[in-house]
């Protein structure tokens, strides 16, 4: 809790709420529901993909799951006389979404590195077809209508962004918690070598699994209040490998393991994906952006922009105190050496 982290937070806090009052056009508005969107599932997803190094790529199958499970509880035909409700519901889509991930991530995390993210992609597909075949609770190809905000229409969008904004500080606390806390230890631990940390006494299991849980229950949440946004969840963009895809691009970009990381990252891209998106139509050529972002991540900064900024400045900050301890000789003093 030092006074600069408060300051980061509060200006974050400032900076969300008075963003859509400052920009208030319907277009950028949308835009900003996007970015804070991925800045969340790439925080939640930095709990177990950053913290504890698990890069779980099934994370899309719970945002599915909390966009199907408002589309089931507030379907087109029902009538809301508070708009507010469906996002009253997201703590309990949270619990439901975290019971199921917990004997998910039980069995995919007796693998590690490339085949635990071999067996959560799996996860996705499974998923994704589930919801093509269970026509009658999913409505299948056809897509399932959720009911109609009853928002203002000069300012629909703000709800829906401002909701978006309080789970990315959830996201954030929950990771600023992980890393300020016995639970980021034992996760660097399992990170760094889990079978060391499960020697020296690390519950490793248990972290696991209580980050795998945390982070899949925020990811649900999103994914509700994407689907109440959008009004229509269709399995092929609810179960969309390109929002796993995006969260840890995102996470990348940023800094991995880092509490702000995903947030820069999620400034940077999403923004100039929805400028390309449009720019490009419905060609998806914009992803060969995606993969040359991720190309140059790779090949200039393998750590992400912050890690990298940090280490720079730690190189420097290194330089100068060995300058100022250890003095480079003058040339007087080297021409005294000499004639002594």
């Amino acid at each position: 809790m030092s006074r600069s982290g408060l300051s980061k937070a509060a200006v974050l806090v400032v900076v969300l709420a008075a963003a859509p009052l400052a920009m208030p056009q319907h277009w950028v508005v949308s835009m900003l529901v996007f970015t804070v969107m991925y800045a969340a599932l790439g925080s939640s997803w930095n709990l177990i993909g950053g913290h504890a190094g698990y890069p779980s790529l099934g994370h899309a199958a719970f945002f599915g799951f909390g966009a199907y499970s408002v589309a089931l509880l507030f379907p087109s035909d029902h009538q809301l006389s508070n708009g507010l409700l469906p996002f009253a519901i997201l703590p309990l889509i949270a619990l439901a979404a975290a019971l199921i991930g917990l004997p998910i991530g039980a069995i995919a995390m007796r693998t590690r590195a490339d085949v635990f993210a071999i067996v959560t992609i799996t996860l996705l597909f499974v998923a994704q077809t589930l919801a093509f075949n269970l026509h009658g609770l999913t409505g299948g190809a056809q897509g399932a209508a959720t009911a109609i905000a009853p928002f203002n229409a000069d300012t629909f969008e703000r709800p829906f962004y401002y909701a978006m904004a309080v789970l990315l500080l959830l996201a954030l606390g929950a990771g600023w918690y992980t890393r300020n806390s016995k639970i980021g230890l034992s996760l660097a631990a399992v990170r760094a070598d889990e079978d060391k940390a499960r020697g020296i006494g690390v519950h490793v299991t248990g972290v696991k699994l209580l980050a795998f849980c945390v982070s899949v229950a925020i990811t649900a949440m999103v994914g509700g209040v994407w689907a109440y946004y959008v009004g229509f969840v269709y399995p092929q963009f609810a179960f969309d490998p390109l929002i796993t895809i995006g969260m840890v691009l995102i996470t990348f970009l940023g800094g991995r393991g880092t509490l702000w990381g995903p947030v820069v990252g999620a400034v940077i891209l999403v923004p100039a994906q929805q400028y390309l998106a449009y720019q490009l139509g419905g060609s998806k050529l914009y992803l060969i952006a995606y993969a040359l972002v991720f190309l140059l991540i790779i090949r200039f900064m393998p750590r992400g922009i912050l890690p990298t900024i940090a280490a720079v400045r730690r190189r420097r900050s290194l330089a100068a105190t060995a300058a100022t301890a250890w003095p480079l000789p003058t040339a007087a003093r080297i021409r005294e050496g000499r004639s002594a």
